[in-house]
């Protein structure tokens, strides 16, 4: 450690205060009382934010012990998620808000900077001692006696003061890299998004009006029961992992059938076969993957239709189709039940103008090609944001090892 820095367990740095209980019944819709809870940390930015507001009858008393006080960390002490339990968000200014019965505020004591606090404690040395308390053990409550153990290497305050203007300044320069990368990100699936809904708005000459189900034979598989997955064979697909490959073009399957099963259902029905189109009909709906030659596999009936081609129809260009507006606009969805579903019926009547079979060809390779450049932009962003982060957390591992320096901020903000 480095000359002048100590370590010492927060408990002895900081003072503990929970928040406020009340009763269910003192919950009104408006008023001057205003608790703050859970939700109110955002948990990328570690700041509060006022979204979602809960209020409280004026007549309740609220001490002022109970009120966020500037310069102090608001805590999650409760939580039904792992990745929210322990999260802090720094106070920036005295609201007069009180704080909710699962919250807890920490204040630091003389001597130990408040944001030097809570970058600490946004550190990835503080998530390990969160996650270690609840590693095996379903753990959904923080008491203070633990949390009063974690220990914090701090400098003297000089020092402090100059650590935490390297790392406002650094992450200033990070949020800003992030915010352009993520309006990149928007803007390459947007890019997308606009071409494929001015094809289908568009149309040219020789486009003619059909329905969905005079293009292809619509229908579901042979039920399998549950007792007949098995543990190898040949891949049997829900609609999770029709979403998968609908996005990544593979999955990682976990329930087969046996290969004398499939070749009943083979005989029987018949199996999807390469150009044929299978979508999600329950939960996620609109999910579609082409069937290639190379796929080799049997669905779970109604949660999954079936389109087999009777036309001459290119699916490459029907499943473009089945991604843009034109097709979910046509759907009968957000009618207040909880699983929007796509029945056969439903599919079979859809409609949509399609281009003789040549343009629909030329077509779909120009959405392959523009496809194509939104993912490699998407994937660039990707990796800008995901070196953003660990340059973060790089930055918070070198101030409380003694490590910043100011090239290191530099090279962050660039």
């Amino acid at each position: 450690m480095k000359p002048g820095w100590r370590t010492e367990p927060l408990g002895e740095l900081c003072d503990f205060q929970r928040g406020l209980t009340y009763a269910k019944g003192d919950e009104v819709d408006v008023s001057d009382n205003v608790v703050l809870r859970a939700t109110n940390i955002d948990l990328t930015t570690n700041l509060l934010n006022f979204d979602e507001l809960k209020y409280i009858n004026d007549k309740v008393v609220v001490p002022d012990s109970k009120k966020v006080k500037k310069g102090s960390l608001m805590i999650c002490t409760a939580s039904g998620s792992k990745s929210h339990l322990g999260k802090v968000a720094y106070i920036d200014d005295d609201y007069g808000y009180a704080f909710g019965g699962f919250m807890g505020m920490v204040t630091p004591k003389s001597g130990l900077l408040p944001k030097y606090l809570f970058h600490v404690m946004t550190s990835g040395a503080y998530k390990d001692f969160i996650g270690a308390l609840s590693d095996g053990a379903n753990i959904n409550n923080l008491k203070f006696d633990d949390l009063k153990r974690f220990a914090v290497r701090y400098p003297p305050l000089p020092e402090q003061h100059r650590i935490v203007a390297l790392l406002d300044e650094a992450f200033d320069g990070i949020a800003t890299a992030k915010a352009h990368a993520e309006k990149n990100l928007q803007n390459a699936r947007a890019l997308f998004e606009s071409h494929l809904q001015s094809v289908f708005t568009e149309r040219g000459e020789g486009w003619v009006e059909q329905r969905l189900g005079e293009l292809y034979q619509i229908g579901s598989s042979k039920r399998v029961l549950k007792s007949q997955w098995t543990t190898e064979g040949v891949p049997f697909y829900r609609g999770r992992e029709i979403t998968r490959l609908a996005a990544d073009g593979y999955v990682d399957n976990e329930l087969f059938i046996s290969e004398e099963h499939y070749a009943q259902l083979s005989s029987q029905s018949g199996v999807p076969k390469a150009g044929d189109i299978v979508i999600t009909a329950i939960g996620t709906i609109g999910n579609a993957h082409i069937v290639r030659d190379s796929d080799r596999f049997y669905f779970k009936d109604a949660s999954v239709l079936w389109m087999k081609r009777i036309a001459e129809v290119s699916s490459e260009f029907i499943n473009f189709w089945l991604k843009s507006p034109s097709f979910f606009d046509q759907l009968d969805r957000g009618n207040g039940a909880t699983v929007d579903t796509l029945t056969i019926q439903k599919l079979q009547s859809v409609r949509l103008s399609i281009p003789p079979i040549a343009a629909q060809k030329q077509i779909a390779s120009e959405l392959a090609a523009v496809r194509e450049e939104t993912e490699r932009l998407e994937s660039i962003c990707q990796r800008k944001l995901a070196a953003l982060e660990d340059l973060k957390k790089s930055l918070l591992h070198h101030a409380f090892s003694g490590q910043l320096t100011e090239p290191s901020v530099e090279e962050a903000a660039a």
